[in-house]
């Protein structure tokens, strides 16, 4: 998701028009490679050799084989016809012709394709259904449960169709409104006194909101929070649960807007909050990287160990969100776009300090040498180190329950719309 989302932030620097195409049985035009036998399926048993098996020469749906087989088919294919692998996404193609380039990004059977000359774009399908048994589905409006719409002034990616469901699966959608996903003082715990309850419907809600946070960031803190609790959860956890879910009643076209004429640039946002988890007094990171406008990456995770102190924790945020920018910027490379000194905006200027400081000493010698990872990247330019305020840090959505006021304020700083006409 986060490459489909970075290939759309591009398509709106570029201001390209992405396609969609659909293989039909795609796995069936594979070619397999190994020695692979069957049993003799329903309706094609043979009397006379009823002992015997089948070998395949070609793939069949079901087999482990087949997807990498598929893949294999069409890279090849591709690759034949001039195309260039992405060094770090092997699905990501890209070909160049004299000025204009094609890209095109592959989910198992979806095929989605920009071109900076619509002629290209064309060419490739044609292309395609002469070799495969495809469909062209127009422009990109439906992948993944993501609903996206492409206008000219730029994309909106939401999950509108999604949360009516899920809110109709789990019968909140004629629950009460909330404002925010979690009050600011909610401080959940094992809670052993409270009633145990389902934990196969509190895991399903779980799972489901997992993937609404695709285009729902504002929601990645309370759902990870509330998603530690699935080995025994309780009536309070689930409680908490429905109060998600009455925030997402209120806020079901809510979506992220990649707006069109952005610099191309990448910026980043760690953050990370000091013990607090309640039982363990373990911290919490936060980070987001912002390509010219548009939100591409974030995560919100309970860090491992328990920290000494603020800078601490920061800091290792800030070694989590420089491998995220590395994969960005190598993923950039990719669509031919190359940036260096990518900026990581940080509130905490001990953690920035150490960042820049190779001298092991007395305060840090206790951290895990995985985490002075940043370090080095800092030191080759891949990354600089930023200070910003606390109030313009806007990683600190995914790192705590906020107010109101301040939730709002950075939900639209991301990018993050909740407006009728994003429907």
């Amino acid at each position: 998701m986060e490459a489909i989302r970075l290939l759309l932030a591009f398509a709106t620097y570029m201001r390209m028009t992405l396609y969609q195409m659909d293989v039909k049985s795609a796995f069936l035009n594979g070619i397999i490679n190994e020695e692979v036998y069957v049993e003799q399926p329903p309706g094609f048993e043979n009397e006379k050799a009823a002992t015997h098996v089948f070998k395949l020469n070609k793939v069949l749906y079901g087999l482990k084989q087949a997807p990498r087989a598929w893949y294999d088919k069409l890279s090849s294919f591709l690759i034949e016809n001039d195309f260039v692998r992405g060094k770090v996404d092997s699905t990501l193609f890209r070909k160049e012709f004299k000025s204009d380039y094609i890209i095109v990004q592959i989910y198992v059977d979806d095929i989605i394709f920009g071109a900076t000359n619509e002629q290209l774009c064309k060419e490739f399908s044609s292309m395609m259904q002469e070799e495969f048994e495809m469909s062209m589905m127009g422009e990109l409006k439906f992948f993944l449960s993501l609903q996206i719409l492409q206008t000219d002034n730029g994309i909106k990616i939401h999950q509108t169709k999604y949360t009516k469901e899920l809110l109709k699966r789990f019968k909140m959608d004629d629950a009460k409104e909330m404002k925010t996903p979690m009050h600011p003082s909610s401080a959940l715990t094992l809670d052993e006194d409270s009633p145990s309850i389902d934990q196969t419907q509190y895991r399903g809600i779980i799972g489901s909101l997992l993937y609404l946070t695709v285009s729902r960031p504002n929601i990645m803190f309370s759902v990870c929070v509330c998603a530690r609790y699935q080995a025994a959860p309780k009536q309070s956890h689930m409680n908490a649960v429905k109060k998600i879910l009455k925030y997402l009643k209120g806020t079901m076209n809510c979506g992220l807007w990649y707006p069109k004429d952005t610099s191309p640039t990448l910026v980043g946002f760690s953050d990370s909050d000091f013990a607090g988890c309640k039982m363990d007094r373990k911290s919490t990171s936060g980070s987001c990287h912002i390509f010219g406008e548009c939100l591409v990456t974030w995560h919100s995770k309970k860090q491992a160990c328990v920290a000494l102190s603020t800078a601490e924790v920061e800091y290792v945020a800030a070694g989590s969100y420089c491998a995220q920018t590395i994969w960005l910027k190598q993923q950039l490379q990719d669509f031919g776009l190359k940036l260096d000194h990518i900026p990581l905006r940080c509130d905490n200027t001990s953690a920035i300090n150490i960042t820049k400081n190779p001298i092991m000493h007395s305060r840090t010698k206790h951290i895990e040498v995985r985490h002075h990872f940043i370090r080095d990247h800092v030191e080759k330019g891949d990354c600089d180190i930023e200070f910003i305020e606390t109030e313009n840090q806007l990683a600190d959505i995914f790192t705590k329950p906020l107010p109101k006021e301040r939730f709002y304020k950075l939900r639209t700083n991301l990018g993050i719309l909740c407006e009728d006409n994003l429907s």
